[in-house]
């Protein structure tokens, strides 16, 4: 049986070797997600030169405006140390389109009272549509959902019961609900890929809580562009100014 004493020494001699094995393990780990910025960074420079928008990379600066720019928009409202980065801007036809990836910070205290730090990122894709948008948020729905719905805390529901099953949508004006989300665009978001949308005044904004791929950039623009399309013509004519 090892002495108590050497056990200890033997220990006490590994901490230099555990201290250099860790230091390894975080330069690597460092390394390969420098790597991994580096080629979505590349991917999204492609997506936006393909669509002809401007990029702006997260290496050559960020935007920390759009909280204040873009108020009715609460997903972009959490937190601290807000800013937009990777941002891809450009028109298509009337419409000026934003895309960008979005981090904020959040804090919370462990059982001994430390502060600890969170940081969350997620990407979207923004729209000036030139049209008075009244507030609709769609977003597909979830389990607790089902639950608040037995205590009146009810969503706007549609003639589709399976679009009702799969959608949360609300708005003060259900009427404009029913405008935007009619038989035909239930039928292409049921299709879609699936993702949160908020209209509100002008602006159109499309989201998930994480980031996206090049690829899922396009899915995004897609779905609310596809969205914006289908609003009756008669529709649009009133709300443009």
């Amino acid at each position: 049986m090892t002495p108590p004493l050497a056990f200890a020494s033997d220990i006490a001699s590994l901490i230099p070797i555990l201290f250099v094995v860790f230091i390894v393990v975080a330069i690597v780990v460092a390394v390969m997600q420098s790597g991994r910025e580096k080629k979505r960074s590349l991917a999204l420079r492609g997506w936006a030169e393909h669509r002809r928008f401007h990029f702006l990379p997260k290496s050559e600066g960020n935007d920390s405006t759009f909280d204040e720019r873009f108020p009715a928009f609460d997903c972009m409202r959490n937190g601290d140390q807000r800013y937009a980065y990777n941002i891809a801007n450009g028109a298509m036809g009337d419409t000026e389109v934003v895309a960008f990836d979005y981090h904020y910070r959040t804090r919370s205290t462990d059982s001994k009272g430390r502060t600890q730090y969170h940081h969350h990122n997620f990407s979207a894709v923004l729209l000036d549509t030139r049209l008075a948008l009244k507030p609709l948020f769609i977003r597909a729905e979830g389990f607790f959902d089902k639950i608040t719905s037995a205590f009146g805390f009810d969503d706007i529901d549609f003639e589709s019961a399976e679009f009702s099953r799969t959608f949360f949508v609300k708005s003060p004006d259900r009427k404009w609900a029913y405008d935007v989300i009619h038989q035909e665009t239930m039928e292409f978001l049921l299709r879609a890929p699936r993702f949160t949308i908020q209209l509100a005044g002008p602006h159109a904004l499309i989201w998930r809580g994480r980031r996206f791929s090049a690829a899922e950039f396009d899915h995004a623009l897609n779905v609310i562009t596809g969205i914006l399309d289908r609003i009756p013509k008669d529709i649009r004519k009133e709300l443009a100014f």
